[in-house]
């Protein structure tokens, strides 16, 4: 029965999460859905990590809940202002350009969508990518890569610098191209979505979704202290680019438990945000 459960949790939780999102869109209350949705997400995944984890071993206080709480605020903060600004406060209309001839308004809205994630995918895979393998962007995203234990509560925790430079490439494309309001609320809400349920501690079987998205069997490789391992899976939503450049990398076996980075992170929130800018090795 768990295994059933666990194959079919996924899909279950991804697709419920988004079908509220749109219904909401469609009936004119988008933000409210989008956040309403969310927060249900985020306590059924806690609630789920208790009842079935993937790892007993992170269901243990690691002394980060303060800090991780505070990376949240500071960046889901900025990311949803933004979106909201963008999407609902008019700028996407006022940004568009009129009769693009860049964006298939013609085309039905859930193959929109899917051009659109797949046109933000390429921006975020090499963005995060670059993250990994520049060392001037690894200082900011080290700050999430020090996590010892993949949780739903440290899905946020991100320096403002990554967040930001994340945001440049994502929605300003679709923008430009001429996405239509829709279009950008619901790539940004896969995005949320896929982004809390890959940090979730729940015993999960993806199966063949592993292939397609970015589930927590691909991502729980990627914080692996192997580089061999973690340097693989840049993915934010799909496994597309990592497929097509051979970054991809499911081995049949279980992930490894110890994760982080060698060097050392300082425990307290204002000690994250300043060490990128100090001269530590990270």
């Amino acid at each position: 029965m768990q295994l059933m459960v666990s194959r079919l949790l996924w899909p279950l939780l991804a697709g419920t999460s988004l079908a509220l999102i749109y219904l909401g869109m469609e009936t004119g209350h988008g933000i409210l859905a989008f956040n309403l949705a969310y927060l249900g997400l985020a306590v059924t995944i806690a609630l789920l990590e208790r009842v079935m984890p993937h790892e007993a071993l992170w269901l243990e206080n690691d002394g980060q809940m303060g800090p991780d709480l505070a990376h949240t605020l500071l960046s889901k903060g900025i990311a949803q202002v933004i979106v909201t600004v963008i999407v609902f406060m008019g700028i996407a209309e006022w940004v568009k350009p009129a009769d693009s001839p860049f964006w298939p308004e013609s085309w039905p809205l859930p193959a929109q969508i899917a051009l659109g994630l797949v046109l933000v995918e390429a921006g975020l895979y090499w963005k995060h990518r670059l993250a990994h393998e520049w060392p001037w962007l690894w200082r900011f995203h080290a700050v999430h890569h020090s996590v010892t234990r993949l949780w739903f509560f440290n899905t946020g925790r991100f320096h403002p610098v990554d967040t930001m430079t994340g945001l440049l490439v994502g929605i300003p494309v679709l923008l430009l191209l001429g996405a239509s309001q829709p279009v950008l609320l619901m790539v940004s809400a896969v995005t949320a979505v896929v982004g809390i349920l890959t940090h979730c501690n729940i015993d999960m079987r993806c199966g063949w979704l592993s292939y397609v998205f970015n589930t927590p069997q691909t991502h729980r490789w990627h914080h692996s202290r192997n580089l061999d391992e973690g340097n693989r899976n840049y993915g934010e939503n799909l496994m597309l680019f990592d497929m097509i450049l051979g970054t991809y990398i499911n081995p049949n076996r279980r992930p490894p438990a110890d994760i982080g980075i060698e060097n050392e992170m300082p425990a307290d929130f204002i000690g994250q945000l300043k060490i990128p800018f100090t001269r530590a090795p990270l």
